[in-house]
């Protein structure tokens, strides 16, 4: 620590060097946090969660039970042992509730003032955060399983939704009405994804085996389809369609620059992309466990080096490094599988949600220089960032005292 601080100061080294450094350290002793609770609110199991990218403090989560809950993530208390409570609350009393299970939640990208949620239901709702009142309704022919808003985009307010129907609805938020349809999916649309990098590039999922790549301003079909043989197959398999997975393809995910895409499928595999050329780097994750059959949530650090992965295998979360496939570590604490995660990039905390219920944080280890010694000799882990270092008290005092 001390030396990338005086090589900053010096200006011999990037001065991103040292939080690229800190981030890896704090992700690499990432921990099950037994002094942060999430309160349970949900009766059954947690299909998605969000946080949103401004504040990085309220987080969506929405159920099997068709209720939707914020929960505020910050230590009001400023105490070590804490709770995260719900500021609102979606419950089954509301009349505007979803009917059946909450497939995907997502803020605004640009004002925690609204969000959107999707469902069984056939419905996608677009929310009042403050009022819990709907902006606007879209309904649709089939069960929804996946619905995106472009992270970055200026020149469209578009929603990209895979529903039951093989085509993608895209959905104006302005206009409060589908504008529309994408073919080239012969399966339901299990997952959909905008590019952090371009505004108008698209990834699309289904349970066809294909990941089609978009460009929603062309009007005559997806610019390309992932290859997982990048082009060489076998004579005998030269006239079938190009796959990304060999069975149901229920999870993308971009890095944070939008030059690789990551996606997984039923066959028990995880796969990188380059998402310029569609070509499968060939990075081997062993076996990535993938019971699911709707969509799978998993998520990418951000500001690592190098960068890393955290996906849901069975009832614990695998943390795999991004370039090299290898397994770092199993998260474990749920009881049931797990099938959402979202990686917080602010504090490189980890939230993940599962058929038992629970949201559960993972968060970095304090440093070995933060932990004081008991007189028994135990350790005892000093406080967080709201605790007050004895190192920064203030010990001036007045003649008079």
């Amino acid at each position: 620590m001390l030396g990338f601080l005086s090589a900053r100061q010096a200006g011999v080294d990037d001065p991103l060097r040292l939080r690229r450094a800190e981030s890896t350290r704090r992700v690499l002793s990432l921990k099950l946090n037994p002094d942060r609770d999430v309160d349970r609110i949900h009766g059954n199991g947690i299909n998605t969660i969000d946080i949103d990218a401004i504040e990085g403090r309220y987080m969506l989560s929405g159920g099997a039970d068709g209720v939707i809950v914020i929960y505020d993530l910050e230590n009001h208390s400023g105490k070590q042992q804490y709770t995260c409570r719900p500021v609102r609350t979606v419950g089954r009393s509301s009349r505007h509730v979803h009917k059946f299970s909450v497939e995907t939640v997502q803020w605004y990208p640009y004002d925690t003032g609204m969000f959107v949620s999707s469902s069984f239901d056939k419905t996608m709702k677009v929310w009042d955060t403050e009022t819990l009142k709907l902006f606007a309704i879209f309904m649709f022919e089939g069960n929804v399983y996946s619905h995106h808003l472009s992270p970055i985009a200026r020149k469209h307010s578009l929603i990209a939704v895979g529903t039951k129907n093989p085509k993608i609805q895209l959905c104006d938020l302005k206009s409060g009405s589908r504008i529309h349809v994408l073919q080239g999916h012969r399966a339901e649309v299990l997952a959909v994804r905008w590019s952090p990098r371009y505004e108008n590039i698209l990834a699309t999922a289904s349970a066809d085996s294909k990941v089609n790549i978009w460009d929603v301003r062309r009007a005559s079909g997806s610019l390309f389809t992932l290859d997982q043989h990048n082009g060489e197959k076998s004579k005998a398999s030269s006239q079938a369609e190009n796959t990304a997975h060999n069975g149901r393809v229920n999870g993308l995910c971009f890095t944070s620059d939008g030059l690789y895409l990551l996606t997984t499928g039923t066959d028990d595999r995880m796969r990188l992309w380059n998402s310029a050329t569609g070509k499968n780097t060939l990075v081997n994750y062993g076996k990535v466990c993938n019971e699911s059959r709707k969509r799978l949530q998993f998520s990418v650090s951000h500001g690592c080096s190098p960068e890393f992965v955290f996906v849901p295998c069975g009832s614990s979360v695998a943390v795999y490094a991004l370039h090299t496939g290898e397994l770092i570590t199993m998260l474990r604490g749920h009881y049931n599988n797990v099938d959402c995660c979202e990686f917080h990039p602010d504090y490189q905390e980890l939230y993940s949600g599962g058929k038992d219920g629970n949201l559960l944080s993972w968060v970095p280890v304090v440093r070995t220089a933060d932990v004081e010694e008991e007189p028994n000799g135990e350790n005892k882990v000093a406080v967080g960032l709201s605790a007050v270092n004895p190192a920064f008290q203030d010990n001036w005092s007045s003649d008079e005292d």
